[in-house]
Order: C-alpha cells, then structure tokens, then sequence
C-alpha cells in the first residue's frame, strides 16, 4: 500500500521546536498518469496520513487556489478555514497554533517562511510567474505589516523545484535575491531540481502536465 512508506522530507532550516514541517515526494504506487484534479484526488489518502504522522491530522489544514498571482492570505480566524482552497490566493500567513498551511508543487517551488521572534510562520507558492510578480516579497511585506516581522529575524526554506537545463529560467534564485532584498538574511535552498529526480519528485515539465503533486506542510509547533 502507497501509504506504507511515505517520503516525508525534513529541511535543517526548520527542524526547530517551534516549527512543523515537511515536504511530501513521490508518493510509490499511485498512478498520477491524469490531470491535476484526478491526481490530487489519488493522492489525497498519502497526503493526509503525512500529516496525521507529523501530528497535524487534528489542525484545520488550509490551502490556496495556486492562480500564478501575488495574492497572500491571512489566516487569522475561523472564517478563513472554509472554504479551502482560499480563492485566488497562491499564499498563506497565519500565527495560529491550531493552522497547518499546505502548498502544493510541481516543479514550482513552496517558500516557507518562519519568524521565530514573533512566531508567525508563511507558506508561498512560487513559479516563474508568481516570482516575476514578486510574491514572495509580498509575502515578508505582509509578514511585516501583519505580525511586526522584521525581515532580518526570518528563517526561509525554499522547496526542491525546476532549474536549468531542464528550465530555462532559474526562477529559484532570483527568490532568494528577493528575500535578501527585503532585508532576509537567513535564506535556505540546498539546490535540488525535481525535473532531474523523477524517483523522488513530480515534475510538470518532464511529465507534460499529466504528474501528481508534493505537498509542502509547514505549522507553529
């Protein structure tokens, strides 16, 4: 059974006390020959036992839509935790302990940020067009008008994603010189591209669109 062996990824960014968080692959035997909708479907069990063995399965679990915009949402009371997906949103902030935030990605990256001074945690998704529109410095903008965040104390994760030669753009670091733009200072990224590990990762690209997804998971502890 898929949910046997679940290739749950920890990043040494934000493997802290405070924080729980993981980075769901390839989940082995799921056929996610199918479009996107069919294979979050025959994805959904693996997905949830992730988070039920991270210990999140009792959190209200929040997503976005994923539209490529710059949208960011602020989860901060109940209203927010239905519907999910949010709608038109391609990230997530919240400060609620009782909140598990979710992106998925393939190929795009998850760009997970964490202030650890005021405990406020983001989730953003992020591909070459949510990049080009600059979401993640929307993101720690929003951080710091929202939560008091001062850029210098974040923490961010970026996800495995594309990268050349198999894209032609390295959206990957042009986010981290977003991030550092606005005044980040700690900026993780261990340089690992999904369309070259089809074994561990899905890939859009490789896959021409017909790939399941992985699903970032990040929580205040």
């Amino acid at each position: 059974m898929a949910t046997d062996f679940l290739p749950v990824e920890r990043f040494a960014a934000l493997s802290v006390p405070d924080l729980v968080h993981g980075f769901v692959g390839r989940v082995p035997g799921i056929d996610v020959n199918a479009d996107r909708a069919a294979a979050l479907e025959r994805l959904e069990l693996p997905h949830r036992e992730a988070r039920r063995k991270l210990g999140l399965g009792d959190r209200h679990f929040v997503t976005a839509e994923q539209v490529h915009g710059r949208e960011v949402a602020l989860i901060e009371s109940d209203r927010e935790f239905a519907p999910s997906p949010l709608a038109g949103a391609d990230g997530l902030l919240t400060n609620r302990s009782d909140v598990c935030l979710g992106i998925y990605v393939a190929d795009c990256c998850a760009v997970a940020l964490y202030d650890p001074v005021r405990r406020a945690i983001g989730l953003v998704h992020a591909g070459k067009q949510g990049t080009d529109l600059g979401i993640a410095r929307v993101a720690i903008q929003k951080m710091r008008e929202c939560f008091g965040t001062a850029p210098p104390d974040l923490v961010v994760q970026l996800s495995p994603c594309i990268r050349p030669p198999w894209y032609e753009v390295d959206f990957a670091s042009t986010i981290t010189a977003q991030c550092r733009a606005e005044g980040v200072v700690r900026v993780a990224d261990e340089g690992i591209c999904t369309a070259a590990n089809p074994d561990r990762y899905y890939s859009y690209r490789r896959e021409k669109g017909r790939t399941g997804r992985m699903l970032a998971l990040l929580a205040l502890a």
